[in-house]
């Protein structure tokens, strides 16, 4: 789709927002009010285009999809929306005339504190795939004040500071008024039985506002623009003029604070009850507001909600919102007068369920008691499904309490989140093949055993255009000469790369891209402190912190390593560099010992001069979607070495694969399917596989036997005891031998060790041949061709939300 602004036209609507906003003209603005002027021109078209996608929409009478996600991690708007638009260069162009630097406004903008890794970030992808496809979507989620937290590392430990963006980050969202809607808290139900049937009031209950904020997301080169929703809490009585008055000034703001802590933080930490009951609340909040707006905005079109599952399809992007089947049911029964069966036919025939875990700690669960006393009717809705479906069950397995027990909602005090998704939903899929295969062999085995249909697989993306395109657009240049710019619609063309396997010309340009974002790299945090070597092999492991995801494993490799060069200076090794970027959760305890780990064991590095020439650690602080935008395009070695069977997919082995890098991992998660992509000649393969796995823990896994057993082990494990840079490290080295449980660390570090060292050394050969390695690293950026968002919505739409495209 072509833009028709001309370049005269924008500049005089950006001189009239920086003229209305500011009162000044282009030679008096600062940066952030020329980033605002920008930001606001940008919404300014989108706007426009947003009013005649939807009348496309509601002329159509298109089946919409909305999806909830607790969090989306968006990264900045004002350089995607101006890529997708078609714009960036006349931007450019106007700017530098007024003598502003796009890239100076770019920073300006801070990352939105949506989300928090993953899943945020898969939520994103597949809201601009959404648009660039031209679907009809919102996403919805919450309007967090404070992200998850600014990352600073003081002397090794993770402190936790408040991530502020909304001061930059504003400009982007229009407050919709008009679309306010309330949500009851607390209180009690009661239940009559009437001539129309039974009557249930909900009465003393506390009540707050619910205020949405809309995000635009631009389609690249389409007529496509996507909403993402955002809600916000708000007192519905604002202020307490009486207490006020009369000097109680804490109790006139109890309220508007109570009400404003919903939307507070992403995720409080919820080791505590506190913790636990605002989790609770933010997930309701986000699910009841989000309800209430898709039935009002169907009503106003269709005037009738008969019709609703073959006009609306909800998407439960993991457990968080799984809420939004009670509260779907809530509605129907309370305010529509549905009867139960045909709520409940409405409710599965419009919900569908992504997975994402299946770690049985991650699988969410409510204490009944915690549920019952702040969503009294909501529980009331959850035990009646509880009851029907185990009803259901017993007819089917009579005498099997073992299996309904399994099955069931609520058991032992607990309503699982998980079970309630199963429940509830028409369709259910894992994010790989792998995962999926583990779902309904294991975790949903039960339920897939009864519905086998209502399981698939959609294996996740990434958002080519944002992570290749925009990311390096070197790299996108070459791409461009060679197989044309269709790849950019069509992540499929980017397999016509591999003609150029034994193109000499090609696979330098390759080395030299790769060189070129290195050195970018290794600038921008030179800024803040940190030397890295450009010419060293860049070795990258960035994700979140958590032991399945085996940080601790790659540490343990470098120990060795570095022990290697301390008993031989003089060991020929290329040179390199080991980055990490990687938050823990607040309350996450091992994990912030496996960051004190590599704090200091970089620090000990860096005191030795022989040995940093041939091994650098370094810890990226606080990493984000803009930090990373820099980073995976400068990797050339991705780690993606979690156990096997325990990672659901992974989004970034595709980041770093479509930009190049090789990976080293694990055959977990997408891992398996990159695989094969690319064939096991192209990546490096390590460790047991998932059936292996699970042989191993029924055998009898004891970590300490490859302790007392293989003497490189040995010596690495020691060595926590002695510690680095002055620091011990005796929890590393109990949590490995003896673990909670006595048999040592559970996700089996110890186990891939010795192959991990092996396979490593492999990559090191391969490294020295360097058009071996280009053309091993052209046949991952071809084989990226599988691994786009498009293809991933395109499935989405077809196997599960039955929704045909605009275009």
């Amino acid at each position: 789709m072509e833009n028709n602004i001309t370049k005269e036209e924008l500049s005089t609507i950006i001189r009239s927002k920086l003229s209305r906003h500011y009162g000044i003209s282009t030679t008096e603005a600062d940066r952030a009010q020329m980033y605002k002027s920008c930001a606001r021109t940008v919404l300014e078209l989108l706007s426009e285009k947003r009013t005649k996608f939807n009348q496309k929409i509601k002329e159509n009478e298109s089946k919409k999809i909305y999806y909830l996600c607790m969090e989306f991690l968006v990264g900045r708007s004002l350089k995607n929306n101006l890529y997708n638009l078609g714009i960036e260069e006349m931007f450019r162009e106007v700017l530098e005339e007024w003598n502003f630097e796009l890239e100076d406004l770019y920073q300006e903008e801070p990352d939105p504190g949506l989300g928090n890794g993953g899943l945020g970030r898969l939520a994103s992808c597949f809201m601009d795939s959404l648009a660039t496809l031209e679907y009809p979507a919102m996403g919805y989620s919450i309007c967090y004040e404070y992200g998850l937290f600014k990352q600073k590392i003081v002397d090794g430990w993770q402190m936790e500071l408040p991530d502020i963006w909304l001061p930059g980050g504003h400009v982007w969202l229009n407050q919709r008024n008009d679309l306010v809607c309330h949500v009851r808290f607390n209180g009690h139900v009661e239940e009559n039985w009437t001539d129309e049937g039974l009557e249930v009031k909900h009465l003393n209950y506390d009540e707050i506002e619910a205020v949405p904020y809309d995000l635009m997301i631009s389609g690249a080169d389409s007529e496509g623009v996507a909403i993402l929703r955002l809600w916000r809490a708000r007192d519905l009585n604002n202020f307490d003029m009486g207490s006020f008055a009369s000097g109680d000034y804490d109790r006139a703001m109890t309220e508007k604070m109570n009400a404003e802590l919903i939307c507070k933080v992403l995720y409080p930490s919820d080791n505590h009850f506190e913790g636990k009951s605002l989790r609770l609340k933010q997930q309701y909040f986000l699910v009841s507001a989000t309800i209430q707006d898709i039935i009002s905005e169907h009503l106003q079109q269709y005037e009738s909600l008969d019709n609703f599952s073959a006009k609306v399809a909800i998407h439960v992007n993991d457990t968080h919102p799984a809420l939004c089947i009670p509260e779907l049911m809530r509605i129907l029964l309370d305010e529509y007068q549905y009867s139960w069966p045909k709520a409940y036919q409405i409710v599965k025939q419009t919900v569908s369920y992504t997975n994402h875990t299946v770690l049985s700690e991650a699988l969410e669960k409510w204490p009944e008691d915690l549920i019952k006393g702040q969503l009294p009717r909501i529980y009331g809705i959850i035990k009646g499904l509880n009851e029907s479906y185990c009803q259901e069950l017993w007819k089917r397995y009579p005498g099997d309490w073992d299996k309904i027990e399994r099955m069931a909602i609520i058991s032992h005090g607990q309503i699982r989140m998980a079970n309630l998704c199963v429940i509830g939903s028409s369709r259910v899929n894992g994010v790989s093949k792998l995962h999926s295969d583990i779902l309904k062999k294991q975790v949903f085995s039960d339920y897939y055993q009864v519905e086998a249909k209502k399981f698939t697989s959609v294996t996740n993306g990434i958002a080519h255009r944002r992570w290749l395109c925009q990311s390096n657009p070197l790299l996108g240049k070459l791409l461009d000469e060679c197989i044309g710019t269709r790849y950019k619609k069509d992540a499929r063309q980017l397999g016509k790369f591999r003609v150029f396997y034994e193109d000499n010309s090609v696979l330098e340009q390759l080395q030299s891209i790769k060189l070129a974002n290195k050195i970018r790299f290794a600038n921008r945090m030179h800024k803040y402190g940190v030397t890295m070597d450009p010419e060293s092999i860049f070795v990258v492991q960035a994700k979140r912190l958590h032991e399945y995801k085996r940080q601790l494993l790659n540490a343990l490799r470098i120990i060795s390593i570095y022990l290697d060069l301390k008993e031989n200076p003089n060991l020929n090794i290329p040179p390199q560099t080991f980055l990490f970027a990687a938050k823990a959760a607040p309350g996450y305890y091992t994990a912030k010992e496996v960051i004190r780990l590599i704090w200091h064991l970089s620090a000990h590095i860096e005191k030795d001069a022989t040995i940093r020439e041939k091994i650098r650690v370094v810890f990226l602080e606080n990493y984000d979607v803009t930090m990373a935008e820099s980073l995976l395009p400068a990797a050339e070695v991705s780690e993606q070495i979690s156990l096997a069977g325990k990672e659901a997919s992974g989004t970034g082995n595709m980041k770093m694969m479509i930009n190049g890098a090789l990976t080293i991992g694990t055959m977990d998660g997408a891992n398996v399917e990159i695989h094969e992509a690319v064939g096991k000649e192209n990546m490096f393969i390590f460790g047991m596989n998932a059936e292996e796995v699970e042989r191993k823990w029924k055998e009898g896994y004891a970590a300490s036997s490859y302790y007392h057993n293989n003497e490189k082990i040995h010596k690495v494990v020691n060595s926590l005891r002695q510690g680095f840079n002055g620091e011990s490290f005796e929890s590393i080295y109990r949590y490995l031998l003896v673990g909670d449980y006595g048999i040592g660390d559970p996700y089996m570090c110890l186990a891939d060790f010795q192959d991990y060292l092996g396979v490593y050394q492999q990559l090191l050969d391969e490294y020295n041949d360097p058009i071996k390695w280009n053309q091993m690293s052209l046949m991952n950026i071809a084989g990226a061709e599988r691994f786009a968002a498009d293809r991933s919505i395109q499935e989405y739409t077809k196997q599960i939300w039955n929704i045909p495209t605009l275009i």
